[in-house]
């Protein structure tokens, strides 16, 4: 856990690390707990949280969990923050703002450093959805663009593709600023080379962090905002994590970040070769990073399709469908995401599985929108279930 830590560290560019949330959003909730802490440790009381309009549906749901008030900004033209709608709304009554660099749209920011110094000077913090990490580990860190506290999807970038359904892990890493209200306990090393778990209560000076690797007092813990959780985290998370980190080394996560780009473009690249781009245009760019956001809205108009049709009919050639309608600011979205793991015989498949699923379509609408066919059930009342869930089973 201690040499965990450490890595994360330095592929974040932060030197404070706590492993103890469970999953993502469970970081997301920390890393607004702590945002707290720090403003009323300053006397500050705010009630803000700013997240963008591309932001994880996850994000606005922390700070209203957390008891902040949501404040959206606005995409520019070119797909990222649209910085005046983010000095408009930058004031001394915001705690934070959340974001993902790439973003959900698959872009990255080049504004990333005005956003910062936007957001800092104003006192507020600024918080790194890690979601998208594997387009950008190895390559570049949240750290060095200024941002203030860091999640990782441990399930995720560092053990399998989109999580694999879980269980989760989302460690946190924070700058110098935020350290002191990290969770307890903490994992420490003594100087005979020991390592422990302390409460902030029971600290003893000169006793080595694993999150900076120097001696550090009881006056750094004793602001924490206490423990998330019984233990530190899903534990077998952690053994694949540091399993996959050591085996891959520096050079693999570099490597691992630039296939992930490399795959997305690619099948972007597919997909317009194919013809596809005429019905599902790229919404934002001309490329990506790790996704991509295609817009079903022409195909919904020329083919009589929408995106979920598409999604359902893919079923049927064998692959799980992206995300759809995500994110909202996109007519008809659907990202696509192929991560690092894809060979190119399978990103070709793919493409023409699009394809045909649009010839199919411009002949006979109806084949999509009755699909799918050979799952074991068939297409489900979703808004329905949506708005009348079952919750407890029928005796």
């Amino acid at each position: 856990m201690f040499n965990l830590e450490r890595a994360l560290a330095e592929i974040s560019g932060l030197a404070h690390v706590c492993l103890q949330p469970s999953a993502g959003s469970h970081g997301e909730l920390a890393g607004v707990l702590l945002t707290r802490a720090y403003h009323e440790a300053h006397g500050e009381t705010r009630h803000k949280v700013l997240t963008p309009d591309t932001a994880h549906g996850t994000n606005p749901a922390t700070v209203t969990m957390a008891g902040f008030e949501v404040v959206k900004i606005a995409t520019n033209p070119d797909g990222g923050v649209d910085l005046d709608d983010l000095r408009a709304k930058a004031d001394r009554d915001v705690a934070c703002l959340m974001l993902t660099n790439p973003n959900t749209l698959g872009l990255f920011d080049p504004n990333i450093q005005e956003i910062a110094k936007i957001v800092h000077e104003v006192g507020a913090t600024l918080y790194y959805d890690g979601a998208n990490l594997n387009a950008i580990m190895g390559l570049s860190r949240p750290g060095d663009m200024g941002f203030d506290i860091v999640h990782f999807n441990l399930h995720k970038s560092f053990t399998q593709p989109h999580g694999g359904g879980g269980p989760g892990s989302g460690p946190i890493a924070v700058s110098e600023r935020i350290e002191p209200f990290l969770p307890v306990p903490r994992i420490v090393r003594g100087e005979d080379g020991s390592f422990d778990l302390i409460e902030g209560s029971s600290r003893e000076d000169h006793i080595e962090d694993s999150s900076n690797g120097t001696s550090s007092g009881e006056a750094s813990v004793s602001r924490s905002i206490g423990r998330l959780r019984g233990f530190q985290g899903n534990y077998g998370c952690f053994v694949r994590s540091y399993a996959y980190i050591c085996s891959l080394g520096g050079p693999g996560l570099k490597d691992a970040s630039e296939t992930a780009v490399l795959n997305a473009n690619y099948l972007l690249a597919r997909l317009r070769q194919l013809g596809v781009c005429e019905h599902l245009p790229l919404a934002y760019g001309e490329l990506c990073l790790h996704e991509f956001v295609l817009s079903g809205g022409p195909m919904k108009r020329a083919l009589k399709i929408k995106t979920l049709d598409l999604a359902k009919r893919l079923l049927d050639y064998g692959y799980h469908p992206p995300t759809v309608y995500f994110p909202l600011l996109v007519e008809e979205a659907l990202m696509v995401e192929p991560t690092e793991t894809e060979t190119k015989e399978m990103l070709d498949s793919f493409a023409e599985a699009i394809a045909e699923i649009l010839r199919e379509a411009a002949e006979d609408p109806e084949i999509a929108l009755q699909a799918p066919y050979t799952t074991p059930v068939r297409r489900l009342d979703e808004v329905g279930a949506a708005k009348r869930p079952a919750i407890r089973q029928a005796l």
